[in-house]
């Protein structure tokens, strides 16, 4: 039997008055794919920060692989949003996946032929050991994605978190990432909890939905989570979700930038190398 790698209960954030979500009670199993959806201002950001020890929860726990979460946990691999890069940071490929291993430390330290082999498997991993010597602002926003997935994955974490890894990407690299975060957990048995605006990249792969509005939730599968009733009710408004050549559309939730149905077609080169 899967053992729980991150488990939220009775958690509830509050800001002043404004209640973001309470009373969620999430248990997360390895090789688990736990998909985070909702608008805008729903709490999503709130709950990655909660897990990393960076939010503290106004009510209620958090654990990751059996302890409170904490800063700069070990137990946590780390893949955020990507953000503009210089293209003349002189940080190389495997420089930035070496910040998976030792990023929290002081000091450049004495070289180490294990610390080499790791990042260079780490990145043989993703596909991407044929430029690990490139530095990390000349490479694609595809290409930086797989960079930082080697460095999320790099110190063989339990869990992994992923904060809209697939924004600003092309269809194909959507598909590249999704693949590999995928791969990773089945062959490792990691966790992985994945925030994001569109189910459909990753509705292959996804065991279960946790879909935050109005300061509540509704946790369950696919079928029962991402259907016209539950997200009418969860909503407090007419919503049509709609399913057609194995996508899911839906249709009037409150803020339309936000729908689950989100086509991406832009490719970039924001990215910034972020240690958990």
């Amino acid at each position: 039997m899967s053992h729980s790698v991150l488990r939220l209960s009775g958690a509830a954030l509050s800001y002043g008055a404004r209640t973001v979500w309470s009373g969620l009670d999430l248990d997360i199993v390895a090789g688990e794919f736990v998909a985070v959806l909702g608008a805008n201002g729903s709490g999503k950001t709130s709950l990655i920060r909660a897990v990393l020890g960076q939010q503290p929860l106004s009510a209620g726990r958090v654990e990751v692989a059996g302890t409170a979460a904490r800063r700069g946990s070990s137990q946590i691999g780390y893949v955020p949003q990507q953000r503009r890069i210089d293209p003349l940071t002189p940080m190389r490929a495997k420089d930035v996946v070496g910040l998976g291993l030792d990023g929290h430390r002081w000091g450049i330290g004495r070289p180490d032929p294990h610390r080499r082999a790791r990042i260079a498997e780490a990145l043989d991993a993703v596909g991407a050991g044929h430029y690990a010597d490139v530095p990390i602002g000349l490479l694609s926003g595809g290409e930086q994605q797989r960079v930082r997935i080697a460095q999320a994955i790099v110190a063989g974490p339990p869990l992994l978190l992923c904060d809209e890894p697939l924004l600003s990407l092309d269809l194909n690299s959507q598909r590249t990432v999704t693949t590999l975060v995928d791969r990773r957990r089945r062959e490792h048995d990691t966790a992985v909890l994945f925030v994001t605006h569109e189910i459909n990249p990753v509705l292959p792969y996804v065991d279960r939905v946790l879909y935050l509005a109005n300061g509540t939730f509704r946790i369950g599968t696919v079928d029962e989570v991402l259907n016209t009733e539950t997200l009418s009710a969860l909503f407090g408004v007419p919503v049509d979700v709609v399913r057609t050549a194995g996508r899911i559309i839906v249709a009037g939730v409150p803020d339309a930038a936000d729908c689950v149905h989100h086509e991406t077609d832009v490719d970039s080169d924001d990215v910034v190398p972020v240690r958990a």
